[in-house]
């Protein structure tokens, strides 16, 4: 299985959902919920930066003369 940094960013919101689903059924034990809590305080983060990159991504565009710059709307 992959890591959780090298898995797609929705591979990671659906083990979001799991653990969430897991969470709200209320019949883990203290120890496991906090793991799991800390498991999906991880995937958030991960995802966060994930999103980020993408959002930076999207905001390049390539002007014809081949250089990559800042996305911007006019308003």
């Amino acid at each position: 299985m992959a890591k959780t940094e090298e898995k797609k960013f929705e591979e990671l919101i659906a083990d979001l959902e799991v653990i969430v689903k897991e969470l709200e059924n209320g019949t883990t034990d203290l120890e496991n919920t906090i793991a799991k809590y800390t498991e999906a305080m991880k995937i958030v983060k991960i995802c966060n930066d994930k999103l980020a990159n993408a959002t930076e991504a999207v905001n390049k565009i390539l002007q014809e003369n081949g250089e990559l710059e800042d996305f911007e709307v006019a308003e």
